[in-house]
């Protein structure tokens, strides 16, 4: 295909390098004929001032001058009839070719550069996706590789779908850019000889009329075969998009394994020393007994090894997966090669197996190749990858399940909003460290408080029950609900009004993990309630971290990996010189991020009602104090009013005249009747101060 689409591009250049040519030549024929009409012009007006010119030596001026003002008409009207000549040909001869340069060829030459550069982001995305890991698979980095792989090639294949339609259609805006110019000049130049002349040649006239009929005929048959072209890559495009996949799904591309004859992309290890080796990419195929190999740009293939009798089987190679061995049948030589997909990888391995015991030479290969088809499968069979093997390491209970692309979020006790995408920087502060441990500055302190005190860590039952007299905070929370999660890490971040926050964080905390290989988790029991967040240990059901809910401003899980989740938390103090920050924490769960999130929206749902409610019930209690104090005060001046009208009283009976007595003696009142007096004197006094 490569060197057929050479050949094209070298036509198309042979065109361009022509086409160029014929436009200087051309414009050549434009200009001249430009300045004829501006030298005609100028002869006209050159010869009409004659009159207005005094020689010297000037003899029978006015003869002259009429004739030449005669001549001065008739070259005035030729003047003309070159610029309605010019005019035409700017329209006629200069446009066609002009745009055939301007646009068809350059759109070529754009489509080839789009080309090379699609194909080298291809071959880039290929070799990355080759250099895959396959004992340390990371499903983010798979998954980026794969989707980069996915979008090269189908970006390649669009691009090169295009770029052939331009190529084949410029075949026909070929004879279009020369037939066009050449008949707009020739219909210019009749047109300019009308002018002066009614006599015309009927059989050119024909003749013209003919080559106007074909490039009519032309543009149809072109405008036609582009629409057959489009109809085609819409076609190619749908029915090509699973093959854009790297690794298809082998429910819908099932392995063949009665093949004698195969052709595809390989990678071949080449050694360069002792124990450094290079990988090459180049195209495969077999031919009778032999595998053969092309580079790219080469015309044909040479012969990579005769794989008669030969043996092949999977090996693991240098951390790269799909690599088989093929050693020829005296052991001599042997070549490790990388096929691109699993289904590539066992096909191959098939196809070399039937070749080697030389099936194609059979009436009915097909038949023969299924005979053998049982050795194959078992040298298709890896050995056991890490993965697998490390998760065949680990207990049943923390069995993971397979991702799904759901995603859940809150703040504040209500759904976040769609924010404008934030920057990185925005979210998470550079260079902040990570803490990997369960084991945070605030529960030490708590700790050491707790030892201080003589008090060691409280344990926690997570399911209500009293042990004792006294009932725990948990105990009287409304909603209980445990989950197994694993801590993966924790970080201060700059913003927590946006989900983006946690997914970031996620993102930098499991590369961090796969960069230092920590693979260790700590296990814990959360457990959700009204008030608070609490991390319990499994074992000793202890408290490790207590998250007080009213701080838990964020929480949200993965939009792909529904086991991850996080939250974030408003904390006193940090890193800021603000003396607020927040610190996003991130949990594994068994495959219950989801329900984690709604019980935490819950919680702070229960929490605000309450809120609510004791709000409520502090205001009505302020009011039933505010009015039994207005009784209080209200049943104190009633009080003062009776003793003011008692005071009156006696000062009133007290100021009655009292008659003498014989003996010269007086009448004295008693003590209690000069304090009720006194007291009748200080109600006045506070009467009128009220």
């Amino acid at each position: 295909t490569r060197s057929l689409l050479g050949v094209f591009e070298e036509d198309a250049t042979a065109i361009s390098n022509y086409m160029n040519q014929l436009y200087q030549a051309m414009h050549r024929i434009y200009d001249a004929q430009n300045e004829l009409s501006a030298a005609t012009h100028l002869t006209s007006k050159l010869l009409k001032e004659y009159e207005k010119q005094r020689f010297p030596l000037g003899g029978d001026d006015e003869v002259m001058s009429s004739t030449l003002q005669q001549f001065s008409k008739v070259i005035d009207e030729l003047s003309s009839c070159h610029a309605v000549l010019s005019t035409q040909l700017a329209d006629a001869m200069m446009f066609p070719i002009t745009q055939f340069k301007e646009r068809d060829l350059k759109e070529i030459l754009t489509l080839k550069e789009v080309f090379q550069i699609a194909s080298n982001d291809h071959d880039a995305a290929i070799n990355r996706y080759s250099r895959l890991s396959k004992k340390r698979e990371n499903d983010k980095v798979k998954y980026e590789v794969t989707e980069d792989v996915y979008t090269s090639r189908k970006k390649q294949h669009q691009t090169m779908m295009h770029y052939f339609c331009a190529l084949n259609t410029l075949q026909y805006k070929k004879k279009i850019a020369l037939l066009e110019p050449l008949l707009g000049y020739m219909q210019a130049q009749i047109s300019f000889f009308k002018m002066g002349s009614e006599n015309l040649n009927d059989q050119l006239e024909e003749f013209l009329t003919n080559i106007g009929t074909s490039v009519q005929n032309v543009r149809r048959e072109m405008d036609s075969d582009v629409e057959t072209m489009q109809q085609t890559i819409e076609d190619l495009e749908v029915a090509s998009d699973p093959l854009y996949v790297p690794d298809p799904d082998p429910t819908k591309f099932p392995v063949h394994r009665n093949l004698t004859r195969k052709a595809g992309y390989l990678n071949a290890r080449n050694k360069t020393g002792l124990v450094s080796s290079s990988w090459d990419r180049q195209f495969y195929f077999t031919q009778g007994g032999n595998l053969m190999s092309q580079a790219r740009g080469d015309v044909a293939g040479g012969l990579a090894m005769d794989i008669d009798n030969c043996s092949v089987m999977a090996v693991d190679c240098e951390d790269r997966r799909y690599c088989f061995q093929i050693t020829s049948f005296d052991g001599k030589k042997s070549s490790i090669l990388q096929a691109e997909s699993k289904k590539d990888h066992e096909e191959w391995i098939c196809t070399i197996n039937n070749i080697s015991k030389q099936i194609y030479l059979s009436e009915n290969p097909e038949e023969i190749a299924a005979r053998v088809n049982q050795s194959a499968l078992e040298a298709v069979t890896p050995s056991p990858s890490f993965q697998q093997r490390h998760e065949s390491l680990r207990p049943a209970g923390q069995s993971r399940p397979p991702t799904a692309r759901t995603s859940s979020s809150g703040s504040l006790g209500s759904e976040s909003t769609n924010l404008a995408a934030l920057s990185l920087d925005s979210l998470v502060a550079p260079d902040t460290p990570i803490q990997f441990d369960i084991i945070s500055p605030v529960c030490e302190d708590q700790s050491g408080q707790a030892k201080a005190s003589g008090q060691g860590g409280r344990r926690t039952n997570p399911f209500g029950e009293s042990g004792g007299g006294t009932k725990s905070e948990t105990e009287e929370s409304i909603l209980h609900q445990l989950f197994i999660v694993r801590f993966l890490g924790s970080m201060e971040v700059k913003s927590d009004d946006n989900p983006d926050v946690v997914y970031e964080t996620m993102r930098q905390i499991l590369a961090a993990r796969a960069i230092h290989n920590i693979f260790r988790m700590t296990e814990s029991h959360l457990l959700v309630t009204c008030d608070c967040l609490k991390l319990i240990d499994p074992q000793t059901q202890v408290t490790r971290l207590t998250f007080p809910l009213p701080s838990v401003v964020l929480y949200a899980t993965h939009q792909e990996n529904k086991r991850l989740f996080g939250f974030v938390l408003r904390t006193s103090g940090g890193r800021s010189e603000s003396n607020l920050s927040s610190v996003c924490y991130i949990f594994e769960s068994n495959n219950e991020g989801e329900k984690i999130c709604d019980s935490v929206g819950l919680a702070k749902q229960i929490a605000l009602h309450a809120e609510l409610d004791r709000r409520a019930s502090e205001k009505q209690k302020e009011i039933e104090r505010v009015k039994e104090k207005q009784q209080k005060e209200l049943s104190k001046q009633k009080q003062i009013e009776k003793d003011l009208e008692e005071q009156s009283r006696l000062i009133a009976a007290s100021s009655r005249p009292n008659p003498a007595s014989s003996e010269g003696q007086c009448v004295v009142l008693s003590s209690s009747q000069s304090e009720e007096s006194d007291l009748g004197e200080e109600g006045k006094k506070r009467e009128s101060e009220a």
